[in-house]
């Protein structure tokens, strides 16, 4: 999937090195039987966290975006509904500098989209998301977020 205005749709190379090397890892590594925690790929320019959670009501979740690294998520196992909408217009709640993460109140209009087993998306810096919430029902997830430096 690719979401973007066409004001920036040649802004970032996805297929760059950086990225390439993070999908060959996500393709070719066993990450069911990995423990959470992070696991390099390319230095501190690209990462893995691997990550296990039960999925949230969307009241309990909020927006995010990050200012230094793109957000590849793939899913591992179980599954998710990821909402997702444009950063430009959002009202900024909190913001955590040394984690890279600024949260948002929720839009007036946004969308999501479903994610299932081997399914990833990649969001950019201009893309705010919503993760971890429930499709359907509550279920347990097991996810990578791959982390590639900007």
């Amino acid at each position: 999937m690719y979401f973007a205005n066409v004001s920036i749709a040649e802004k970032y190379n996805y297929l760059e090195e950086k990225f390439l090397a993070a999908y060959k890892w996500l393709r070719e590594t066993d990450i069911a039987p990995l423990d959470d925690g992070t696991y390099p790929i390319i230095g501190e320019d690209v990462y893995a966290s691997v990550q296990s959670y039960t999925t949230i009501d969307p009241s309990e979740g909020s927006y995010e975006t990050h200012e230094k690294f793109f957000d590849i998520q793939y899913i591992v196992s179980g599954k998710e509904k990821f909402g997702i909408c444009k950063r430009d217009g959002l009202k900024v709640k909190e913001t955590i500098a040394e984690r890279d993460l600024i949260f948002y109140d929720d839009p007036d209009m946004d969308g999501s989209v479903l994610l299932l087993q081997g399914d990833l998306i990649v969001v950019a810096p201009e893309d705010a998301h919503k993760p971890r919430l429930i499709a359907g029902e509550a279920c347990a997830v097991k996810k990578v977020v791959v982390k590639v430096k900007i």
